[in-house]
């Protein structure tokens, strides 16, 4: 390498001073170099200084051109002008060359990609994938969530999360979301802070319940929708505001053969585009009128539908015990899938 870097300044100092800057971080690799040795690295091959700042997983460095570490301005927001890298392909800069410059030199560009290479994979190794908060660490959550654990590692991972489980009035929920990543929150989070998408909120408990509060919140997501015409139903369901509905989760397998009400409705949406949020609005509002306006339509256009939708499914919609029946197909048509 060092004959090749030698043959490369000759013809190009450039590309020479690159080849070596690639050889450099590759022994500080296989050495298997902390991150203060990266950025150390990364300083004194550019002759500026360098910084790391790593929010997600709290890192911060910050090394001077002369090889010492000096933290104190890494609270000031770095120059946007400063030539920068980020530790993914698309992701936000987290290492920079405190150097203004109109765009990098082919040296401070392989300086960046090559430190932000090896302090990604030092990351990883030492602290992981880290989530936005230690809230969302899915493997502390699993554990705390499994109620086979042995209580004194729950206790260990519900402090690793920063849940103080000695508290007695500190209340938990757990999350279950459509994309299977379980969460938990702090009792009284308004929903605009909860996750968005398909989600099942199970009831506020002490944090060594919180396997029942998952089991919960597990059987409130398939009680949701995706909101859309095609699927009609709150994307956000409470395990707490269930009561004694919850219990035809029991009594309906995800994947098994849908009840015989639940096929007539899907064949009545398949004959008539459209129907399914009719017949939402009509079994989850006060009145017709107000299934009317729901959908946005004329009162007597809702009418219309309505004649149609029972001749399709073979039961009255305007009796009480028409509407429930509705209500209960609708419920079990979200319980049935798989």
């Amino acid at each position: 390498m060092k004959e090749l870097a030698g043959r490369l300044t000759a013809l190009d100092p450039d590309a020479g001073a690159a080849v070596q800057v690639i050889s450099y971080f590759d022994r500080l690799a296989e050495t298997r170099a902390g991150l203060e040795a990266l950025v150390r690295g990364a300083a004194v091959l550019a002759g500026c200084a360098a910084r790391l700042v790593e929010a997600e997983r709290r890192v911060r460095v910050r090394v001077e051109p002369d090889g010492s570490r000096n933290d104190t301005d890494t609270e000031i927001p770095p120059d946007p002008d400063w030539p920068c890298a980020p530790l993914e392909p698309g992701g936000a800069p987290v290492l920079w060359l405190e150097r203004t410059a109109s765009r990098p030199s082919v040296v401070d560009a392989v300086i960046l990609e090559r430190a932000a290479g090896a302090i990604r994979l030092v990351l990883d190794r030492t602290r992981g994938r880290a989530p936005a908060s230690p809230a969302e660490d899915p493997a502390l959550i699993e554990t705390l969530l499994d109620a086979t654990a042995p209580e004194p590692t729950r206790l260990h991972a519900a402090r690793r999360l920063g849940v103080d489980p000695t508290d007695p009035a500190v209340r938990v929920r757990a999350l279950a979301a459509s994309d299977g990543r379980p969460r938990i929150v702090a009792a009284g989070t308004a929903e605009a802070e909860l996750p968005a998408g398909r989600l099942g909120v199970g009831p506020a408990v002490p944090v060594l319940e919180l396997a029942r509060s998952w089991a919960a919140a597990r059987t409130a997501l398939r009680f949701t929708a995706e909101g859309t015409a095609q699927d009609p139903g709150p994307r956000l369901v409470y395990a707490d505001e269930l009561g004694g509905i919850a219990l035809l989760a029991e009594l309906v397998a995800p994947g098994a053969e849908p009840p015989p009400d639940v096929r007539a409705v899907e064949a009545a949406a398949a004959a008539v585009p459209g129907l399914l949020a009719t017949l939402h609005a009509v079994a989850t509002t006060a009145s017709q009128r107000a299934a009317a306006a729901e959908i946005n339509v004329h009162h007597s256009t809702l009418q219309d539908r309505l004649t149609q939708a029972e001749h399709l499914l073979g039961w009255p919609l305007r009796t009480p015990q028409g509407r429930l029946r509705l209500q209960l197909a609708l419920t079990m048509r979200h319980l049935a899938r798989p």
